[in-house]
């Protein structure tokens, strides 16, 4: 599908070279994908910085868990968006909650006015929302260039009714990219489902570890690091070429 683009959630550096060199369009850069995705370290975000030459975009999220934070959580939010734009990155990735499900404008408006010139996605805290529709219109009247949704859904492909609704709803004013789920084989059925341009994967797989030291009792602790793997970046993009 011509004139689509892949977004790949990465979580190292590592992860970004890979994802640009397997032809990402563009890289959300986060730490712990596990979690679902945490603010990058400061020296994380300057090397990726250092190193991309596609659009960079980092996730501001200061714990897991819910969307509902408090005002220290916010300042820490401000901060790492400040930091970001003095680092030069095109854009961030934020959302916010109130206690009742709806998005909390005050609070994500002062967000975005730290991140001045860079863009802004609304992260998938929108799928939290108790009102896609009405979420949706907050997030346009934000100035959100787009926000990821899976559709409130486990997967991006399961609320594919819903996402194309949103599109219809958006009517161009804001890009929605589905993304949860999203892999190599059910990319072009997604596509096709949602009538979406924009799709955000991790396309990650686990890295065995390179110790050879493996107490027995802490098996919990010896994994190999996630990383968005190449292979997997450049077969998602030709199926979203090949989807059209």
């Amino acid at each position: 599908m011509s004139g689509c683009l892949l977004e790949v959630a990465a979580n190292s550096v590592a992860s970004v070279l890979a994802a640009q060199v397997g032809g990402a369009g563009r890289v959300e850069l986060c730490a712990a994908l596990e979690l679902g995705g945490l603010t990058p370290s400061q020296a994380t975000i300057a090397m990726a910085r250092e190193r991309l030459r596609i659009p960079l975009y980092v996730l501001i999220r200061p714990r897991a868990g819910d969307f509902l934070y408090d005002e220290l959580e916010c300042e820490a939010m401000r901060r790492d968006i400040e930091t970001c734009a003095a680092l030069g990155c095109d854009g961030v990735v934020l959302g916010m909650l109130d206690a009742e499900g709806d998005v909390d404008l005050p609070r994500c408006r002062a967000l975005i006015d730290a991140a001045g010139s860079m863009g802004v996605t609304f992260h998938r805290a929108f799928d939290l929302a108790r009102d896609p529709r009405r979420a949706l219109e907050d997030a346009i009247a934000l100035g959100c260039e787009r926000v990821l949704t899976s559709g409130g859904q486990a997967s991006a492909l399961e609320g594919a009714p819903l996402i194309r609704e949103l599109l219809a709803q958006a009517a161009g004013r804001i890009a929605i990219m589905p993304g949860a789920g999203v892999t190599p084989g059910n990319l072009a059925a997604l596509a096709v489902a949602t009538g979406a341009r924009e799709f955000h994967a991790s396309a990650k797989r686990q890295l065995d570890s390179g110790m050879r030291h493996r107490p027995p009792l802490l098996t919990d602790m010896q994994g190999g690091e996630l990383r968005s793997d190449e292979e997997q970046v450049r077969v998602l993009v030709q199926a979203l070429r090949s989807s059209g």
